[in-house]
């Protein structure tokens, strides 16, 4: 039976692909910041533990506790939609620490048990917004673009030792709570040249028009990378990430 980690499971992509592996089967160890499991479904292959992915000692007792696993999936992020001009430096540092260093450090606390055995697959779960320049987001697109280069080097450097690097890239999705987490980060509705732009950006977030990203699409693409040894390092995931992706070629 194989065993896939999860971080960020409390709502929207993480907690789909926590259902979605475990119907099919696996063995799932779901993360949250609060290890409360009273919002993931009940199971027996199921573990909930507590993880804060800018802390290395939590990351530690997690992949200590977790024992040996065969897919790491890095979920946990935040966004801020914020003017580059506008961005204060906590909010630049918070999604750095998170975003990038978080998922750096996941990846060294769990890549030596891959080594040992080589074998694992690695899943770093970005964005389709790094596929054409989007407002409001620079700040947060810049995180996720650093993790997208140590990945494209990861995925060469880990070859020769038989384990998998990819990216997931999800686009806009109203129905999860990312929209909702991002905004508490806004800044700049006071400022009379920004005001137009965010206020188009905050109904855009909000609406369900045009093609979106839902989180079954997201779940879908990390079990095909996580099953599928074909499966290509960037895979879009959701109607706007495919063709967001068919457009930059």
């Amino acid at each position: 039976m194989s065993t896939i980690l999860i971080t960020g499971c409390s709502s929207g992509f993480g907690l789909e692909t926590v259902r979605l592996f475990l119907d099919r089967g696996w063995t799932v160890i779901a993360t949250t910041r609060s290890g409360r499991a009273d919002m993931l479904p009940a199971s027996e292959r199921l573990r909930v533990l507590p993880l804060d992915i800018t802390d290395r000692s939590s990351i530690d007792r997690v992949i200590g506790d977790a024992g040996p696993i065969d897919v790491l999936v890095n979920n946990a992020g935040f966004g801020a939609p914020v003017p580059v001009e506008l961005t204060s430096p906590e909010t630049a540092k918070s999604l750095f620490e998170t975003n990038t260093l978080g998922t750096l450090a996941m990846l060294q606390a769990t890549l030596p048990q891959f080594r040992e055995r080589r074998a694992g697959v690695v899943i770093n779960v970005t964005s389709a917004a790094l596929l054409k320049p989007l407002p409001l987001i620079g700040v947060y697109r810049a995180s996720k673009a650093a993790v997208d280069a140590y990945t494209e080097s990861l995925a060469v450097e880990l070859e020769p030792f038989g384990i998998r690097v990819h990216l997931v890239m999800p686009g806009r999705s109203p129905e999860t709570k990312f929209g909702e987490s991002a905004r508490r980060h806004l800044r700049g509705l006071d400022n009379p040249d920004y005001q137009p732009l965010i206020e188009r950006m905050l109904t855009g977030m909000r609406s369900n028009a045009g093609p979106v990203t839902h989180a079954e699409d997201v779940a879908q693409a990390i079990w095909r990378t996580a099953t599928d040894p074909s499966a290509p390092l960037r895979i879009p995931a959701g109607a706007d990430a495919e063709a967001w992706m068919a457009e930059a070629g």
